[in-house]
């Protein structure tokens, strides 16, 4: 039983989702592992550790605060930071992180920071939108993006890369192909334009995919991968979330019984209104911890003793109703919101979201066990 609302997170069932990963890869292909979002919602500081000991060559964070965290808690490992901005220019230098420059603009603003602190051969890495439109330089700012390279000796290239927009999605494989063309022409163009300038330009490494790509397009692993979600236990795919393991457990305990009459309502606005006697059971959960009220009027369902009791009416703040008519419970009794048998995944599909979004929301109110 647990006395709070408890996120156990597995580290053996990390291992060996990396351990799944990995074996998909080439030997000497680089692992990145992705722990933006305090590592998906899980805990930044043991997970990143763990996957230092298992080996992993780099990490991802989406911003310089959460590189930081990573600093603090004592990992050494490169940094790639996905998301850079200019406001953070000083704490990516005091945390030795390497940022992506995915625009011509952010690259002439990182250099002239470098050049006022008279840095030199700092890594860095090359963006390149291949068709996600979200973040990345274009085909046509190419020239534009090696001459300033070329005006200044601040920049070590140390990767390019880009980002698969579908790549869990079998319907999108021509989307998903046509991007990996224009990654292929992008990086070629890139590095002529280089070596025709400057002859002793080395290749840098190239990336383009992450946990969907590498179990769906394997051939193009390149250099480098990038895995965050299927480090977690989530394969985008009912025949690779098979091969993983859930990393993250949630628990409650019941806090308290109410015999409810036909008639009566259970919570905010009369959310749920019994059509016959129904007994509520009350979670110390609610949408301040992550489990937002679109997960209520049945889109959600715990299990108690390994029988699914549905969230009834609005979820509150602080709290969650379920229906436990019948299942023999009491106040102490254990709640699962989601563990190995009952992914997040498939809580989350109940209310038509995906596991991202249900595992990084989770508030850090919700105490975070490591198992070992």
């Amino acid at each position: 039983m647990v006395k709070e609302p408890t996120l156990f997170i597995d580290l053996n069932a990390l291992a060996h989702n990396y351990r799944v990963l990995r074996q998909q890869l080439y030997a000497d292909t680089k692992f990145l592992a992705v722990v933006k979002a305090s590592s998906y919602g899980h805990a930044p500081g043991p997970v990143a550790q763990k996957l230092v000991d298992l080996g992993v060559d780099y990490f991802g964070v989406a911003y310089a605060l959460e590189g930081a965290e990573l600093r603090a808690a004592g990992i050494s490992t490169p940094i790639l930071l996905l998301h850079p901005m200019a406001a953070h220019f000083e704490q990516i230098l005091a945390y030795n992180l390497e940022p992506s420059l995915y625009s011509v603009s952010l690259m002439r603003q990182w250099i002239d920071f470098l050049e006022s602190k008279n840095i030199t051969d700092y890594p860095v890495h090359l963006k390149f939108n291949s068709g996600l439109n979200r973040l990345g330089m274009n085909f046509e700012e190419i020239t534009e993006v090696v001459s300033a390279i070329l005006g200044t000796n601040s920049l070590r290239i140390c990767s390019v890369f880009s980002h698969l927009g579908a790549s869990d999605d079998p319907n999108a494989e021509e989307f998903t192909r046509d991007q990996i063309t224009r990654y292929d022409s992008f990086y070629e163009t890139f590095t002529e334009k280089m070596r025709n300038k400057n002859p002793l330009f080395n290749n840098p490494w190239r990336h383009l995919c992450n946990t969907s790509g590498v179990l769906n397009y394997p051939e193009a692993q390149y250099n480098m991968v990038r895995c965050g979600i299927g480090l977690y236990g989530y394969g985008n795919d009912p025949k690779y979330d098979r091969l993983l393991r859930p990393v993250a457990q949630l628990k409650a305990p019941i806090l308290q019984i109410h015999q409810v009459s036909a008639g009566q309502s259970v919570g905010y606005n009369h959310g749920f209104i019994a059509q016959k006697p129904t007994v509520i059971a009350s979670l110390p959960l609610g949408h301040a911890d992550g489990l937002h009220r679109i997960f209520g009027k049945e889109n959600g369902c715990v299990w108690i003793h390994d029988q699914p009791a549905p969230i009834l009416g609005n979820v509150c703040m602080d709290m969650l109703m379920v229906d436990v008519t019948n299942i023999p419970c009491e106040a102490g009794d254990t709640a699962v919101i989601f563990d190995q048998q009952h992914g997040a995944q498939d809580f989350a599909e109940g209310a038509g979201t995906i596991s991202y979004e249900l595992l990084t929301g989770l508030s850090k109110r919700i105490r975070r066990s490591i198992v070992p």
